[in-house]
């Protein structure tokens, strides 16, 4: 008689530990304490879930693959991380890296629960194969252009690199502002360095420049170079992908990292689980936790609780997206299809603009919600 094949790790039922593989970047040139938040929240769920008990008596096991902001890498540690039979793909941060790596992973068939990236098109096509807690980012950015219209900015300058990311946000600004009367100038950061940016912010007569630049540079040069030029007093700097969050902005620029503008994906007000969680984030991190944290957390509180109704099996898993009704730190987690976006998605976490208080930076202002 034939002896029939070992099944994958991840589906073991001989008490073995349920592997999830997670997609961090810990190392430049990826925004490395963005990775180490998403880490921390990743962790601390995964040890409350083997505080409890586990996936149905089996130890929840996280292999960690630091990403480096390369998408190349990405796709290598997913094709490994498959190979090593792990039940599920979690994290990332930086668009462009999880577009790789969601690609992958619906191509070897992989569930990939995406923790923070929000590009619209994480996929070329609709794949039944990865599902998203961040807010995609037309949805985001348009909340951000509502504010921008509210505060009374009509010429909107954008210093952008190149990148699918930047150019979609870009985009996205661009399309809605238009009809509402806004006029959105690029400015190709390429070509200028710098203290030519305020000269084209004069010239264009632009009221508002938003960073649509790597951190720290070239984003901590253009704010120096900007707040120190006496004709640009009156002008708003904003960074809606969230460069202000992490403490290392504050650490760089002081003062001037305060009054600027950017998203950020919490409630006004956190639940009881939210608060629990925020206050072991805070004790593990030892700083206030970003919202990044709460998305690593509420990745793995997702998983687990599919891991536990469906088995650690990857096509039930991902025929689960649709069923997914969890409590997470931040609202009612449940997943549908949205149009123009390409995945499962949680429509939609809470979604604020917020900027550092000037008279107390570590404290944080909530401006605009959506």
């Amino acid at each position: 008689m034939t002896t029939p094949p070992s099944p994958p790790a991840a589906e073991r039922t001989d008490g073995s530990s349920v592997r999830i593989g997670a997609l961090v970047p810990l190392t430049r040139p990826g925004w490395v304490e963005a990775g180490q938040h998403l880490l921390a929240g990743l962790e601390l769920a995964v040890r409350e879930v083997n505080d409890g008990g586990g996936i149905v008596g089996r130890p929840l096991e996280l292999l960690v693959r630091d990403t480096a902001a390369d998408p190349q890498r990405a796709a290598a540690a997913v094709d490994e991380l498959a190979h090593l039979g792990v039940a599920a793909l979690a994290g990332e941060y930086h668009s462009v890296v999880a577009r790789a790596a969601a690609a992958r992973a619906d191509t070897l068939g992989l569930p990939f629960l995406c923790s923070s990236a929000v590009l619209d098109a994480l996929t070329e096509q609709p794949t039944e194969w990865v599902a998203r807690l961040a807010p995609a980012q037309s949805h985001g950015w348009r909340i951000y252009a509502d504010f921008l219209l509210s505060a009374g900015h009509s010429r909107i300058a954008v210093a952008a690199e190149p990148s699918v990311y930047w150019a979609s946000g870009a985009r996205i600004l661009r399309d809605y502002l238009a009809p509402r009367g806004g006029t959105v100038i690029e400015l190709d950061m390429r070509a200028l360095a710098p203290t030519a940016v305020c000269d084209e912010l004069v010239d264009n007569r632009a009221t508002a420049l938003l960073l649509l630049v790597g951190h720290p540079e070239p984003a901590v040069s253009i704010v120096k170079s900007v707040r120190r030029d006496q004709r640009l007093a009156e002008i708003m700097i904003g960074a809606p992908a969230g460069q202000p969050e992490f403490a290392e902005w504050a650490t760089l620029l002081g003062e001037d990292s305060t009054a600027i503008p950017f998203l950020r994906y919490l409630p006004e007000s956190l639940s009881p689980l939210g608060a629990r969680v925020e206050t072991a984030l805070r004790e593990r991190l030892a700083e206030a936790p970003s919202f990044v944290a709460f998305e690593g957390y509420d990745t793995v509180a997702v998983l687990a609780d599919v891991l536990r109704s469906h088995g650690a099996n990857r096509a039930r898993t991902a025929a689960s997206w649709p069923r997914v009704a969890v409590e997470g730190t931040r609202g009612q987690i449940e997943f549908s299809r949205t149009p123009g976006i390409s995945v499962w998605q949680w429509a939609w976490t809470p979604v604020q603009v917020v900027d550092r208080d000037p008279a107390r930076p570590d404290r944080f202002r909530i401006l605009h919600a959506g």
